[in-house]
């Protein structure tokens, strides 16, 4: 028992340093697939010191909702991160129930930034408000159709036991977990605003989402704003690797050393998605959530049917 909170206390620092490092591997995979060299893969370290030296300047038609955003926004993801049991270790906050909280903290942290697109008083940052809204509205039932997955497969209704709780037993039961993470992956491109949903790099106006709720930060906001992203990333692919790490198989080094590599995998994933599709248009998003939707009661249906559960 102690060993999962030391493990986890080792984890959570190196997990808040190395989360840019995952979007500077998803960029290198990008550029290795178009034939370019591409930026180092520490490319958003250097953006955000070189953030966090310029002021911020804000718009004389926002009010304190903008200027409180970054901060509030970044310490609610980070809060957020705190539920995980991260590299196989236990969350010293974990209690029963706390994975709708860890979601909706998650959630908070959107709310924020939509309240400060619209803030701005622009019908352009506006309009990417209420894309990243629908969509977010429409990832939350496969969310909450995956929690009822991992609830079903340990039998409990907290993260530690839910992502660390199934034992190797989770590999016994193939189908239903296959499922379960290509949802919950789909959910990731969709949370992240990654392609096909979204893509971080378009200068189109009429087709950014999150981009355009952020284009009225600048400076030590923008850096918060950017690191949160790509903590919230982090996030979601830790949740996927927790969901497939099959807890209590190896000893606990090992176990942290696979979660690390593990969530650089999924970067490495993403890139390849998105070096190999391009985005959907906005009609077809939809559909594809709803898949994810359908993917995690299927795979609800196969643990409860098939497996009778956690035993």
């Amino acid at each position: 028992m102690q060993n999962g909170y030391y493990s986890f206390w080792v984890c959570l620092p190196l997990s808040l340093l190395m989360a840019p490092l995952a979007i500077g591997v998803i960029n290198k995979v990008k550029a290795f697939f178009a034939g370019r060299h591409g930026v180092s893969i520490f490319q958003l370290y250097y953006d955000l010191f070189k953030l966090r030296q310029k002021e911020s300047i804000h718009s004389t038609s926002s009010t304190w909702i903008l200027q409180i955003t970054p901060l509030f926004s970044l310490g609610f993801i980070i809060l957020s991160i705190l539920f995980l049991p991260l590299g196989s270790g236990l969350s010293p906050l974990g209690f029963a129930g706390d994975a709708v909280l860890f979601f909706y903290l998650l959630g908070t942290a959107r709310f924020l930034t939509v309240l400060a697109a619209l803030d701005t008083g622009s019908s352009f940052e506006g309009m990417g408000a209420s894309r990243e809204v629908q969509f977010s509205a429409l990832a939350e039932g496969a969310i909450f159709a995956l929690l009822a997955f991992l609830a079903a497969n340990s039998g409990k209704l907290d993260l530690n036991s839910m992502l660390n709780g199934s034992g190797i037993s989770a590999w016994n039961q193939n189908t239903a977990l296959v499922l379960a993470a290509v949802a919950f992956f789909i959910v990731l491109l969709a949370e992240n605003c990654r392609v096909p949903f979204d893509d971080p790099e378009t200068h189109l106006e009429l087709t950014m989402i999150h981009e355009a709720m952020i284009l009225d930060f600048s400076g030590k906001d923008l850096a918060a704003i950017l690191y949160g992203a790509a903590v919230k990333f982090w996030i979601f692919a830790s949740f996927l690797v927790l969901m497939l790490l099959p807890h209590g198989m190896f000893p606990l080094p090992v176990s942290v050393l696979i979660y690390f590599a593990g969530v650089l995998f999924v970067a490495v994933l993403v890139g390849i998605v998105e070096s190999s599709m391009a985005r959907y248009r906005f009609l077809k998003v939809p559909p594809l959530l709803t898949a994810a939707l359908a993917l995690a009661l299927v795979a609800i249906f196969f643990i409860t049917f098939f497996t009778g559960g956690a035993r």
